[in-house]
């Protein structure tokens, strides 16, 4: 029965999806599609409701689901959604608002929707792009992060001042690094720099494509999702990127026009929540093998340039060196920088 209605919210959530992605494209006009829950969502669905018991759609019921279906995480997760938002419960961080008055739906206690949020955070885990907001502002002041954060998706103008925080990694990570309830996954990324076809009129502007192939616990590579992303800057110093999923088949045709004064990224990647904060490692497997960077993907809030951790909430079971800051360390570590050939970095 749990499966039966799973597989049809399944049907009725991406035909939605679906029907309203395509009316949207024959507008023909530039637009943001945006969906209240998702596929993933039913991997974490409570099925039964007992008193201080939830009981969750098992991962063997939803893998048959999957199965059945013909697809994969990879299909589910990172190839519908250019980016995932995560709006934390009120019941973590601001308690005294969750009520069960304003929703009839809802039934859960507060202790059980910290429970069911964390376990829907992990469901979507492993996105390229997955933003946690958490309750640090009133709740106008979480939608308005949510704006901003797809404005900057979109190449919009924003108040974010920064997209992400890095840190050097003194070695390089090991699973058992990891304590057992932070749960990861791990990729591997291809990204190819591609000609500059701006010269003249943008010389700063580049772009990129990324090949992204999930490894299971196996080491056994699982679907892959190709993404294109233009990089810009504003006349005020702005960076503006704009991100885009795209089909297989265009980025074989995109790589024809790969910039050759470039080296092609390969990197080990590897997810994890950890105190609602977004992290990815990124190990370097081409150019400079063994350079491991922590990105954490947070907001910049008053003051935090002023703290070496940048206001992050760093995990303790990685040896983590300095943070990243300023042109130099941008060019002398981040990828764009290593990429050029005749870098001597």
């Amino acid at each position: 029965m749990d499966s039966v209605i799973q597989n049809s919210v399944l049907d009725v959530q991406l035909s939605m999806e679906e029907g309203l992605s395509k009316v949207l494209k024959a507008r023909g006009k530039p637009a943001v599609l945006l969906c209240d829950r998702g596929p993933m969502d039913g991997s974490a669905v409570v099925v039964a409701h007992l008193p201080n018991i939830l009981s969750y759609l098992s991962e063997e019921k939803w893998a048959s689901i999957m199965e059945k279906r013909g697809v994969d995480v990879t299909d589910l997760r990172d190839k519908r959604y250019n980016a995932i938002f995560h709006m934390v419960t009120a019941a973590d961080g601001a308690a005294s608002y969750y009520t069960l008055e304003n929703n009839s739906a809802r039934s859960e206690s507060a202790e059980e929707a910290r429970e069911v949020d964390r376990k829907t955070q992990k469901a979507w885990l492993g996105h390229a792009h997955h933003y946690v907001f958490d309750n640090s502002t009133d709740f106008e002041g979480k939608l308005q992060r949510v704006v901003n954060r797809i404005s900057k998706l979109v190449g919009l103008p924003s108040n974010l001042s920064r997209r992400s925080a890095k840190f050097l990694l003194r070695a390089v990570p090991n699973p058992s690094d990891f304590p057992p309830e932070v749960v990861y996954h791990t990729f591997e990324v291809e990204k190819v720099y591609l000609i500059n076809q701006d010269v003249g009129i943008d010389e700063q502007a580049y772009s990129f494509i990324r090949k992204r192939t999930t490894i299971d616990k196996n080491r056994n590579k699982q679907g892959a999702v190709y993404q294109i992303t233009t990089v810009q800057r504003t006349l005020e110093g702005e960076t503006i990127e704009q991100k885009r999923i795209i089909t297989a088949r265009e980025y074989k045709t995109a790589y024809k026009s790969r910039d050759l004064s470039r080296h092609i990224i390969i990197q080990h990647r590897i997810s994890f929540l950890y105190k609602l904060q977004s992290f990815t490692i990124h190990v370097y497997e081409s150019p400079a093998k063994g350079l491991c960077i922590l990105h954490a993907q947070v907001e910049a809030k008053p003051g935090d340039e002023a703290h070496a951790d940048f206001g992050v909430d760093l995990p303790p079971f990685f040896n983590i060196g300095r943070r990243l800051t300023g042109a130099e360390d941008e060019e002398k570590y981040g990828a764009y920088g290593l990429s050029l050939i005749n870098n001597r970095n």
